[in-house]
């Protein structure tokens, strides 16, 4: 059988990366026990690469407002809305984890709004949406609706913000043809 690449561009190897990269690459991989494709696949160009994983860290590990489980349900729903295996796949094994629960993320990808989640991430959820496929309607409305299940300005701004960013992460997963490493499948089942 024929190994797929995971990019159609050009991967470094990680010997050959810059420092920076690879000593967060190397750390990663000794966490995690492999190196995903989107670090080796992003690393075709460092300098975009390095603002790529500054800006998701400030989005995604804040210990403040949404829960981690809570940011990955935004991902894995709006991933699915673009059609990014790669995120899907890769964010739906972080909210297994990270929710301790096997089921969720299958749950928030094929159907949210069937998903064993609360009214309040419903909500959350169905804003992320209307951000992914139509933010040209976010309107007043929708705030008020935020707000009235205890979301602050800030939450708000969070939801609207890991949705872009995921956009165009599922875009550049896309076009690269990105493929999930085989050991997110199964983890957190």
């Amino acid at each position: 059988m024929t190994k797929t690449p995971i990019s159609r561009f050009p991967v470094p190897e990680i010997a050959d990366l810059p420092e920076d990269l690879r000593e967060r690459f190397l750390a990663v991989q000794e966490k995690a026990g492999f190196v995903p494709n989107v670090f080796l696949t992003l690393s075709h160009r460092p300098d975009e690469c390095r603002a790529f994983f500054a800006y998701h860290d400030a989005l995604m590990e804040k210990k403040e407002g949404l829960t981690k489980a809570e940011r990955e349900m935004i991902v894995v729903a709006t991933s699915n809305a673009n059609q990014c295996q790669y995120c899907v796949v890769a964010h739906g094994a972080i909210l297994r984890v990270r929710a301790k629960d096997p089921l969720i993320a299958d749950q928030v990808a094929v159907n949210y709004r069937k998903a064993d989640i609360t009214a309040r991430q419903k909500a959350m959820l169905d804003f992320a949406m209307k951000v992914c496929d139509r933010a040209y309607e976010v309107g007043e409305e929708d705030i008020a609706t935020l707000t009235g299940h205890g979301f602050s300005e800030e939450d708000i701004w969070d939801i609207g913000a890991i949705t872009a960013f995921f956009g165009m992460s599922n875009r550049l997963a896309n076009l690269t043809s990105m493929k999930p490493n085989p050991e997110f499948y199964s983890m957190g089942r």
